[in-house]
């Protein structure tokens, strides 16, 4: 895929970074000496782990260099670096790792959780929140439309992009071994939003890029048409006109 879009990313800054808030609510660590925020996206929940733990070296970890400036514009005093969370690893003393919204882009991310929750000394913890949304009408319609004409041929590989997340029992049978305490939530939310456009606008900063990032101009613009067209039909206006986009996260954490 094309680099992430910052400025796309944070027209909805509120309501991506409220999960990142309840994430760090439950994280129980006082006092961490290292913070690792993995997928730091532009820094939006780097500045929620600064402000809880301002004691702390806090170091925002992401692939995307958009992302990365905006993050650096935000908070010229932290540390961000650019790397791949498959092929690093945390500093020395890092207490608590923190990661919205990003392991689902990542290929066989249970072998990579287990790595960082071994990793941890005692009372270290790893917070993790995904989107768990491919069975929502707003995935579910990016793929219908993929697999028509005249997209199919550039779009058939589109859906592979992120794998359906694993049941979170599979998620408690590889990791509860490896710590002494570990929780378990999904969260469903309903954002409102103003329209279906509003809500395409909202997918195209994240789980729709891989179908539309291969498109050229014209082609992106008849594919979002037919996008936004199912779109409307499967997410109707409410009584005040806003519209509900539904949204399930999944959540844990985990305490070495």
């Amino acid at each position: 895929m094309a680099d992430w879009s910052a400025e796309q990313y944070l027209k909805f800054e509120d309501e991506r970074t409220r999960p990142a808030r309840e994430l760090l609510a439950q994280v129980p660590v006082l006092a961490p000496r290292k913070v690792a925020d993995i997928g730091c996206g532009p820094g939006n929940s780097t500045e929620l782990l600064v402000e809880r733990w301002p004691q702390a070296a806090v170091i925002g970890v992401d692939t995307s260099a958009d992302m990365l400036r905006q993050a650096r514009e935000r908070l010229p005093q932290q540390k961000f670096i650019e790397a791949n969370v498959a092929h690093w690893a945390p500093p020395p003393d890092t207490d608590v790792l923190f990661a919205n919204a990003v392991f689902q882009w990542v290929p066989d991310h249970l072998k990579h959780l287990k790595r960082l929750v071994s990793g941890l000394e005692s009372g270290g913890a790893l917070a993790v929140q995904m989107p768990d949304n491919l069975d929502e009408p707003s995935h579910i319609l990016m793929r219908e439309v993929a697999f028509e004409e005249p997209w199919r041929h550039q779009l058939s590989k589109a859906a592979e992009s992120r794998d359906m997340l694993p049941k979170p029992g599979v998620y408690y049978d590889a990791l509860r071994p490896l710590c002494s305490r570990l929780e378990i939530w999904h969260t469903v939310y309903n954002h409102v939003l103003d329209d279906a456009t509003a809500i395409v606008e909202w997918v195209k900063g994240t789980g729709l890029r891989p179908f539309i990032d291969p498109l050229d101009l014209h082609e992106r613009k008849a594919y979002l048409a037919a996008y936004t067209a199912r779109v409307a039909a499967a997410y109707p206006p409410q009584a005040d006109g806003k519209v509900l986009l539904r949204f399930p996260r999944i959540f844990f954490v985990a305490i070495k």
